[in-house]
């Protein structure tokens, strides 16, 4: 163990046996320095370590103090029970449905695929896309079509080294946002008609990416603490000899699953022996809320037949719309897709983030993104068990903001959904995250947003929604 990870267990022990107790303020920097000779720096680690796991937290200028403890929660939900066979998708139209009641600013935005915007440094960011466009070459405009700007790949390529998985820069692709980059994948691997791999319950982009490309959908049991069913996906690939599997292997939206390392590491031979290419969705990664980055499956691909995507959307920069992906073998068929179809990602964003990486700070505002993730989380379960009807599960995620909630049989999610507008609240029905529309009485909800009585008041309201239902 490294020594913030002791003392995190240490600080552990004493609450587990009560010897710190619920309200009870923890060693100070200063206590823990004169007592054991560590550093500041350790001592926060092991601080953001405890808050990650939900043990303490933080108050302003008073010190960190131990959490009072969760109501006891409900078991998570079940694995998923698709039928294997593969389907036509048709989705668009309830899809856009539900995404255009997210626009509006009076509701509260539980189904909303983003987090709050207030949580990003916003400012900073500004500044460095100001200081790079006054220091603007001109030829950057040409010499940034795709791959893109080299500084900013070199950037993603020194993140991935970071993790411990060595990516050459020619092989990095940037896009506009993860999005993009996900689909130049599946269109550098598919033909219309062909059948693609995705995870049940799927983000319900990837159904509409299949739906505008013609391909065929076949889902794959995918369990909510680690992910997509092997020995179903192996059954799936005998049997439908599929072009590609989309998934995402951490942090899945919307059941927040996140498949262990030696998990990957076997998905990654099991597509390998069907030489089938794994399009990686890893949006979500970085917003990890235990003790480090899980690892990509990129990070064992020995063929490059991983294509690992990822943005700053979600935990830097919202609305700069870059993305990219390392494409492994397809690096040059993605290169080539991109020049055909949108030419370049915006050179202004590129430069911008290329600057704000190279100056630090983004892990700083990382830990802190984290830890706001792990409260809000921590207070969205609490309201779930307190106000939702008994017979409600939800997932208990390592990592992302979304919680993937069952609700008693009988609750149609549809019409939750639908009566929760008319209270000026938003959520994601479980039919948008299936290309045949099942999970009727599940929802998505988004804890990407800072806690307060309005998002409070909304869970209570959700909750008397969804008893009025039962009664019907």
């Amino acid at each position: 163990m490294k020594r913030y990870e002791q003392l995190a267990e240490d600080i552990t022990g004493m609450i587990t046996a009560g010897i710190l107790r619920p309200g009870d303020r923890v060693p100070s920097v200063r206590q823990l320095h004169e007592s054991r000779g560590l550093s500041a720096s350790t001592v926060f680690q092991a601080y953001y370590l405890l808050e990650s796991r939900g043990l303490i937290t933080s108050k302003p200028r008073s010190g960190y103090y131990v959490k009072a403890r969760l109501d006891r929660l409900p078991p998570e939900p079940d694995i998923s029970q698709p039928d294997g066979d593969s389907t036509p998708v048709d989705v668009s139209e309830l899809v856009f449905e539900v995404l255009d009641t997210l626009k509006a600013p009076d509701i509260v935005p539980l189904g909303s695929a983003f987090p709050s915007p207030l949580l990003f440094p916003l400012k900073k960011l500004s500044l460095s896309l100001s200081s790079s466009m006054r220091n603007l070459d001109p030829w950057h405009t040409v010499a940034d079509l795709p791959p893109g700007n080299a500084s900013l790949r070199r950037q993603i390529a020194l993140r991935y080294l970071i993790d411990g998985v060595h990516i050459p820069t020619d092989e990095i692709v940037v896009t506009n946002g993860a999005l993009e980059a996900l689909n130049l994948c599946l269109q550098a691997v598919t033909r219309p008609g062909d059948t693609v791999v995705l995870e049940s319950p799927t983000f319900y982009a990837a159904l509409q990416a299949l739906e505008r490309l013609g391909l065929k959908a076949v889902e794959v049991s995918t369990h909510p603490r680690d992910g997509i069913d092997l020995s179903a996906l192996a059954e799936v690939l005998a049997k439908h000899q599929p072009k590609a599997c989309w998934l995402m292997t951490n942090f899945q939206n919307p059941l927040g699953s996140a498949m262990p390392a030696e998990k990957k590491r076997a998905l990654v031979e099991l597509l390998a022996q069907h030489e089938v290419p794994l399009i990686e969705d890893d949006v979500y990664g970085e917003l990890y809320l235990g003790a480090k980055r899980p690892a990509p499956s990129k990070s064992f691909d020995k063929q490059g037949t991983v294509m690992h995507c990822s943005s700053f959307s979600k935990c830097l920069a919202p609305g700069y719309r870059v993305g990219w992906v390392a494409a492994g073998r397809f690096a040059r068929d993605v290169e080539r897709l991109k020049l055909m179809t949108t030419l370049s990602a915006a050179v202004p964003s590129q430069l911008a983030l290329a600057d704000y990486l190279s100056h630090g700070g983004y892990d700083k505002h990382l830990r802190q993104l984290r830890q706001a993730l792990s409260v809000q989380q921590n207070l969205m379960m609490q309201a779930l068990t307190k106000h939702f009807p008994a017979g409600t599960r939800f997932t208990q995620p390592e990592g992302g903001y979304f919680l993937w909630v069952v609700l008693p049989p009988g609750i149609d999610a549809l019409m939750l959904h639908r009566v929760a507008l008319h209270q000026g609240i938003s959520i994601a029905p479980g039919p948008i995250f299936s290309a045949k529309r099942e999970f009727n009485n599940c929802i998505r909800l988004n804890y990407g947003h800072p806690w307060d009585q309005r998002v409070e008041q909304a869970i209570e309201t959700l909750g008397q929604i969804a008893r009025s239902l039962m009664q019907r």
